[in-house]
């Protein structure tokens, strides 16, 4: 094997951390559309209740990315990328069992908290990704990983709708088991992406997502921006793995196997956008255009669900347009990437996840609430579909966020500072 802190070649540096990627997004759908099955089973709740302990469950996972992220960010820094995300996968994989493993929801919660940890180290990914692109293809190289995404939704919830038809816990088992083949897989395979020129000091000041921000946004205010445009667009984007398989259940009476096929063809819909239109898309319209491309495609979507409970197969037409925004979040991270120093990649990815973490706090507790409002209680009409109207309606405010953000960037203030202190 070779030397694992030696940087190798963008292209199998790419391909290695996709599949990282790819195996633990697949893990993470694979447990998604039993889900409300097995909360329903430990609680003995309704359906419209148990989406308001998933919520809570949400929520929790959510603020351990939000305290986390820039943490482990600024440990990729200090130590690597390589050996955080072999840290990282070690612990899904104990989450993932004792989830399986669970008679209480408390072990259910304890479960989301250490998967919630772990998942900060997207973050990480992504710093990856910056480490191995020229500026010019960062945006392009940030949708494989939006690929990989989508590849993995593909793959787990399918195959977690088939899994469940077993038993409501086999699949957490499953996920288990792949997260630790993903261990085995990078520890051989995936090798160091940032130099140890490169690596700087750990300070714990910095690793506070409104620290790192404010620290990043003084060098250039319009990374303020786009960090803002992110965290309110996952607060729309967070409405489709938080409420979908609730609504599915509730409004279209779909078993494990119907939802675990539609959620595999929203991840085919990210492959395809991600994995390839992406390349040909933002090189012919640009960044800008491909945001609005991307936010006015998931609103389109979201008008479909409506109707749906009368035409249920209006859900599969509102995943064609809706498969566009995956250029949203790329084409943002692209821009920003660009206006910092290649030293700060894991801190302003690990800042920019936290701060996209208040949102996906705050999602868990929205989206659900408004739900059980439309679908359980009495004096308000029965629209199970709500949350995704109000989703919609955000993506058009961050938005508009964005194009103040990218109006400063045309103005010239992304004007990367030299690189910070390293050791």
């Amino acid at each position: 094997m070779t030397d694992s802190t030696s940087p190798q070649p963008a292209k199998a540096s790419l391909l290695f951390v996709i599949l990282v990627v790819m195996i633990d997004m697949i893990g993470f759908g694979v447990i998604m559309p039993v889900f409300p099955e097995l909360l329903v089973e430990i609680t003995g709740d309704t359906v419209a209740e148990a989406s308001i302990d998933a919520g809570w469950l949400a929520f929790t996972y959510a603020a351990m990315q939000f305290v986390f992220s820039p943490i482990i960010g600024n440990l990729s820094d200090k130590f690597g990328r390589r050996p955080v995300l072999l840290a990282t996968l070690a612990g899904y994989a104990i989450s993932y069992m004792l989830m399986g493993l669970a008679p209480t929801l408390l072990w259910i919660f304890v479960g989301r908290v250490l998967t919630g940890i772990m998942g900060a180290s997207f973050s990480v990914a992504n710093a990856y990704i910056a480490d191995v692109s020229p500026p010019d293809k960062r945006a392009a190289n940030f949708g494989l990983i939006g690929m990989a995404f989508g590849v993995g939704f593909i793959i787990g919830p399918a195959l977690g709708g088939f899994l469940g038809e077993i038993g409501t816990r086999v699949p957490f088992f499953f996920a288990g088991g792949l997260a630790l083949l993903n261990l085995v897989f990078g520890f051989f395979m995936l090798k160091e992406s940032l130099p140890k020129e490169k690596r700087r000091t750990f300070n714990i000041k910095r690793a506070n997502a409104f620290v790192a921000m404010k620290g990043l946004s003084q060098q250039n205010r319009v990374v303020l921006w786009y960090a803002i445009t992110i965290a309110v667009w996952m607060l729309a984007h967070m409405v489709y793995p938080i409420m979908f398989a609730f609504y599915a259940v509730e409004a279209l009476q779909w078993s494990p196997k119907m939802i675990g096929f539609a959620l595999a063809m929203v991840g085919l819909g990210a492959a395809v956008v991600q994995g390839g239109l992406i390349r040909v898309i933002i090189p012919k319209v640009g960044e800008r255009n491909a945001v609005i491309i991307g936010v006015f495609g998931m609103v389109i979507g979201t008008l479909f669900y409506p109707f749906a409970r009368e035409y249920p197969w209006l859900v599969f037409v509102a995943l064609v347009p809706g498969a566009l925004q995956g250029l949203v979040q790329p084409s943002v991270n692209g821009l920003m990437s660009k206006a910092v120093s290649d030293t700060t990649q894991g801190e302003l990815q690990g800042a920019v996840s936290s701060l996209s973490s208040i949102s996906t706090m705050i999602s868990p507790l929205l989206y659900p609430a408004i739900f059980f409002a439309f679908t359980a209680r009495d004096g308000l009409p029965y629209f199970p579909a709500v949350p995704f109207v109000v989703a919609g309606a955000i993506a058009l405010v961050a938005l508009a966020i964005f194009l103040r953000g990218y109006a400063l960037h045309n103005s010239g203030e992304i004007v990367p500072e030299p690189d910070a202190q390293t050791t």
